[in-house]
């Protein structure tokens, strides 16, 4: 019997989704084997540092990305939000799993139980890993402080129960909920107050790009909605990243939205020919029709140069400056 090695990051909320994974290829091959293996990543071996000060795109990927270069493990799952929109040659995403609950959530210290960041006294200090949520939060929540705290949920809990430090923290909603910690959550931060990352709540199945056998096994795994959700927000990340960078000034001062819309139609039957390049923002679907791909793929594209035009880039390159200065 085949034995298809999988790998994972050595956290219990990694192992937690990579046996989710693992249950939905057992189920649809039954005649398969199974071996996981689990491993430590840069990400999660640097913990005095915050995320945007290592300097390194691929923290929670490379190693396991490593192995599969090397042919040691097979497959490999992540969560998709940290997967960079552009992966090293050879490699693919070819799963996007349907997606959890892409919102974040609030963890209050046990004497805060029953408040909402609104009601938090002045000054209280709220931790989060996050430039993305403390720059959005800072804007929405000005008496907040906004503190970096590392680790994975399991020690981030523990540092906000046991220490006196953090009066909240911010955490991803899927991951509590996929650990059984949703009687945690005590506010959910909808897009108005903090946009979720790329990615989100979506877990991702990273393979060698021309191994076609896995391609075929883990692609069946695809929801489509998510993968064109998710598409549509690499290819805006990308698109921005590769000019820019973000779209907040650290303190939150400054900031820019829009909202575009596309209407993605799926044709019947797979109409596409064949590509010399099947990738879209490092995603393989060779089973969803191409065209919605391109469409996903386009209006992301669309959003990003939409708030470049109108001067995101001169926020983005004073949030870095001090991103670097700091």
């Amino acid at each position: 019997m085949r034995v298809i090695r999988v790998g994972t990051r050595k956290s219990q909320l990694a192992r937690i989704q990579t046996d989710s994974v693992v249950a939905m290829l057992k189920t649809l091959n039954p005649g398969l084997q199974f071996e996981i293996i689990a491993m430590s990543t840069t990400g999660d071996k640097i913990l005095d540092t915050a995320l945007s000060k290592i300097g390194e795109k691929s923290l929670f990927t490379k190693e396991l990305e490593h192995a599969l270069e090397r042919n040691e493990v097979d497959l490999v799952v992540h969560s998709l939000k940290d997967l960079p929109t552009v992966l090293p040659p050879g490699f693919t995403i070819g799963a996007v799993c349907k997606r959890e609950n892409p919102y974040d959530a609030v963890v209050f210290h046990p004497k805060f139980v029953g408040k909402t960041l609104e009601t938090l006294p002045e000054k209280s200090v709220v931790g989060t890993s996050s430039l993305r949520r403390a720059a959005q939060l800072q804007r929405k929540f000005p008496h907040l402080q906004f503190k970096s705290i590392r680790g994975n949920l399991n020690t981030r809990l523990q540092k906000l129960d046991e220490l006196q430090e953090f009066s909240a923290i911010i955490l991803a909603a899927a991951g509590l909920q996929r650990m059984g910690w949703q009687n945690r959550v005590g506010q959910i931060l909808h897009p108005e107050d903090c946009m979720y990352a790329v990615g989100q709540g979506a877990l991702g199945v990273e393979v060698r790009a021309k191994d076609q056998d896995m391609l075929d096994l883990v692609g069946m795994l695809h929801d489509p909605e998510t993968l064109l959700c998710c598409i549509a927000e690499r290819a805006f990340l990308r698109h921005l990243l590769y000019l820019t960078g973000g779209v907040w000034s650290l303190d939150g001062s400054e900031s820019m939205q829009e909202t575009m819309q596309a209407t993605i139609a799926v044709p019947a039957q797979h109409e596409d020919g064949p590509e010399d390049d099947p990738q879209l923002v490092g995603i393989t679907a060779q089973n969803i029709p191409r065209v919605a791909q391109l469409a996903a793929e386009n209006l992301g594209t669309s959003l990003a140069n939409l708030l470049l035009n109108k001067g995101a880039k001169s926020i983005l390159d004073v949030a870095r400056q001090l991103n670097d200065a700091h």
